[in-house]
């Protein structure tokens, strides 16, 4: 089926989003999983599998609505140089991500495609749970200090 190019450009957009994340996410995983902190470890590579998820179902999409899904550019990757920097870097990425899904569902309801529509909110869902769960990450490292949180991240 021949999909609307503004539909299609913004699928491309939300793609480039994702896969950025898949990569950042992954780098900050393992950097957690290098230091041992195996339980923030977890929590940050189960994210960034899902990032790619949502970059599976983009991709689908594109090609679906005969587009062509553009892999090769990315966004610029934030890795932080230690565990609080990488929330505050995830944190803005998971924003970001987020008013990107709106515009893109706001496009999507005017061009009147509902599957895209229903495809962005699908994943805006994710992404909401995603800062949720980032900002209480902050939040225990502003209460409790970096040197407790990250002790409570050892397993």
């Amino acid at each position: 089926m021949k999909g609307n190019e503004r539909i299609i450009a913004q699928l491309n957009l939300r793609l480039a989003e994702e896969l950025t994340a898949v990569n950042q996410y992954m780098v900050h995983a393992e950097m957690c999983e290098n230091w041992r902190y195996k339980k923030l470890h977890e929590i940050i590579f189960k994210r960034s599998i899902q990032e790619m998820k949502h970059a599976e179902k983009l991709i689908a999409r594109i090609l679906y609505l005969e587009g062509i899904p553009i892999v090769s550019e990315l966004n610029k990757i934030h890795i932080g140089g230690e565990v609080p920097k990488m929330h505050m870097n995830d944190h803005a990425a998971e924003v970001a991500a987020i008013r990107g899904y709106n515009e893109s569902i706001r496009v999507a309801v005017e061009a009147g495609d509902n599957g895209s529509r229903e495809l962005f909110e699908s994943i805006l869902k994710d992404e909401e749970e995603h800062v949720d769960l980032i900002e209480a990450q902050i939040d225990q490292i502003a209460q409790m200090g970096a040197q407790v949180y990250l002790a409570e991240q050892i397993d």
